[in-house]
Order: structure tokens, then sequence, then C-alpha cells
């Protein structure tokens, strides 16, 4: 079976110090691919690599996260702006609209949202929306470009049935991570009829691990889980599970 985490911060301080034996954990498991989400300017050294290092496993994307949308967030989408025009990456990500924490640069999180979504659709690339507390917005936000040809996921997806189908109605795939198997959550439930046409996988390591692995770092290797309780969710065989959310996965970033 083959797999592809769509979506871990394995650059992250608490992953790269171990990040030989966490890439080697992940291919035990058939995850050969781990596609990673620019933040700020402050992670693309790293970032980039663990690219250059790990080729054929480790791919980066580049954007500005909404959470590190201050002051500062021209400055950061100029750096977003000059680093796509030097060379194709497979998506711009994550972006999108975080209402969570703090509500005080909301403005300044559209403009930088709209803007990047322009830059796909100019650079010919999809997307990947990071929402929180703003589903409903972020969901508006997108749909006049969707309209425009603009591609994309909605990463770690956690909203209703309704938003589900909202999103697969504009051409959006849904990535799935460790939420997924939390009890509560009730994303097994939202998702349960959409097509899995529109599904994929992901960590959001080191963040939001999955049962049994909750309170714990997350990484790629746990994903299996999350691919597990899909299978069970969708009554199919696991390598079926695996098939089809690679290819959904190869076909929205050009693997």
């Amino acid at each position: 079976m083959r797999f592809i985490d769509t979506h871990a911060h394995i650059y992250d301080e608490s992953i790269l110090p171990e990040i030989d034996t966490i890439l080697n954990n992940a291919r035990v498991e058939g995850i050969n691919k781990i596609l990673m989400p620019g933040i700020d300017s402050s992670c693309i050294k790293d970032m980039l690599l663990l690219e250059t290092k790990f080729p054929s496993q480790c791919i980066a994307m580049m954007g500005l996260h909404p959470c590190y949308v201050k002051e500062n967030y021209e400055q950061e989408l100029a750096i977003v702006k000059e680093w796509l025009s030097k060379r194709k990456f497979v998506a711009i990500g994550e972006i999108g609209l975080d209402f969570y924490w703090d509500k005080t640069f909301t403005e300044q999180q559209y403009k930088a949202f709209e803007m990047q979504m322009q830059w796909a659709i100019d650079f010919n690339t999809p997307i990947v929306i990071h929402t929180r507390n703003a589903m409903g917005e972020t969901i508006e936000a997108v749909k006049p470009f969707a309209k425009k040809g603009l591609r994309g996921a909605f990463h770690c997806f956690s909203g209703s049935k309704e938003s589900a189908q909202q999103i697969i109605d504009m051409g959006f795939y849904l990535g799935l991570g460790g939420v997924l198997t939390y009890k509560n959550a009730g994303v097994a439930e939202a998702i349960k009829d959409i097509p899995m046409e529109y599904l994929f996988l992901e960590t959001d390591a080191p963040y939001l691990p999955p049962v049994p692995y909750r309170g714990k770092r997350n990484e790629p290797a746990f994903m299996i889980e999350v691919a597990k309780k899909l299978a069970e969710i969708k009554d199919m065989p696991l390598h079926e599970i695996a098939t089809i959310t690679t290819a959904n996965a190869e076909r929205l970033f050009g693997l």
C-alpha cells in the first residue's frame, strides 16, 4: 500500500532533530510522500533543506498562514510572492482564515487570503486552506475564486455535513487527519456520504495526533490510524483507501 501525508510540519523543532527516524517510520507504514505547508518566512529555510535532502519524500508548499498575519504581513507576502516567482511549488498553503485566538488582524487575514488565492490562479497552482472558527466565512471567500478555476483542499476538515457538501460543490477536496478518529468531533458523520473522490489523508504533525496516540507528538506514520478509521466509515478495505486517497492527492498536487 502507498499513502501520501498531504499536510505535515515535519520541519517543526519537535520533529527535526529526529527526522531520519520519523521519515523511516513513515516509509514502514507505506507513506512515501509528505507535503509540507508553509506558515511564514521563519520556516522556509528548514522546509526547503528537507526537500533538498529528501527530494523523493519531502515536498514543499509556500504560503502565509492566517495565524501569522500580523503588522508585517505585507513583507511576509512579498517573500511568498518572490518564492512563487522563482520556482514551482505543489500548492500555495497553508492559507485561510482563523478567528479562534485573535481577531485583531481580521481585515488583514482577508487581504492576505484573497491575494494568495489570486496568485494561485495566476501561477496555476492549487491552494491548501486552514480555517478555524471561520468555516462559513472561508467558504464564502473561496467561492468567487473557485468560479474562476481555483482548485484546492480544506486541510484538517472538522466541519459539518453541510459545509463538507459546500466544499465539494466548489470542486475542492477535504483533507482528513487525526480529528476523524475523535469520538465527539462529528467529522466521521460529516464525511460519511461524501464521495471518496474528494477525500485524502494528512496528519498535521506534530499536532492533532489520532487515537490511540492522543497526548503524544504526532508524526506521519500515525496517519495509518486515520486511514483505518476512514476504511471503517466507508466500509472499504484499507488497500482501496490507500489507492483512492493517494490518487486524489496526486491529481490535485500534480505528483
